[in-house]
C-alpha cells in the first residue's frame, strides 16, 4: 500500500544535518530565475521541483521501485540559506532566467568554524558556491506533488517531466 507523504520540512544546522538536505535534494531542478541572493537579509533563497527519493525507494526501506510498480513524484520545495556574507557562481549564466539547473548535491567546506562555504553543485559542472557565517538552512515542500515518468538516471534512459510545474 502506498501512504501518501507529509510535506517534508527540514533545518540544517550542522554538516550532518545538511547532507540529508543534500539527499532530499538530489536530482531536484530549477530554474535559474527561481533563485536570489539577498545581501541584505544575508540570505540565499530559491524554489525547486525536488525528486521524491523517499517515494522511490518504497517508503524509505528496500530497493528503488521501478516504474512499473507505481509512478515516481516530483515536490515543489523551498530551500533557503541563512548567514550568508557572499556568494560566487561558476558555470550559470544568471541572465538566462529560464534555463534550469540539475542539483547534484549541497556540500560544506569549513574553513574557520563555525564558517565555511556552501557549495551547491549542478549537472554540467555549474556551481554557486556561499560563503556563510555558519550552517543555518532550511527545506520545506511547499504542496502536493505530481507523477514523474521516470526516475532521474543521470543521463541513461529518458528523462522524466521534471521541469513541470515551474
Amino acid at each position: 500500500m502506498n501512504v501518501p507523504q507529509d510535506d517534508l520540512r527540514l533545518i540544517a544546522l550542522d554538516s550532518e544535518d545538511l547532507a540529508v538536505v543534500s539527499a532530499h535534494l538530489q536530482d531536484a531542478v530549477l530554474k535559474i530565475g527561481d533563485m536570489a541572493y539577498l545581501p541584505r537579509e544575508k540570505r540565499f533563497a530559491a524554489i525547486a521541483n525536488r525528486f521524491d527519493w523517499f517515494g522511490a525507494r518504497s517508503g524509505g526501506d528496500g530497493p528503488p521501485r521501478k516504474a512499473s510498480e507505481g509512478s515516481f513524484e516530483r515536490r515543489r520545495s523551498a530551500i533557503r540559506f541563512e548567514r550568508v556574507l557572499g556568494a560566487q557562481v561558476s558555470g550559470v549564466k544568471l541572465d538566462a532566467k529560464r534555463d534550469v539547473l540539475s542539483l547534484l548535491a549541497v556540500q560544506f567546506e569549513a574553513s574557520q568554524e563555525p564558517e565555511g562555504h556552501i557549495t551547491l553543485h549542478f549537472s554540467g559542472g555549474g556551481a554557486i558556491r556561499l560563503h556563510v557565517e555558519c550552517i543555518e538552512a532550511e527545506l520545506r515542500d511547499l504542496g502536493g506533488a505530481w507523477s514523474a515518468k521516470s526516475q532521474p538516471d543521470h543521463g541513461v534512459g529518458e528523462p522524466d517531466n521534471a521541469a513541470e510545474g515551474t
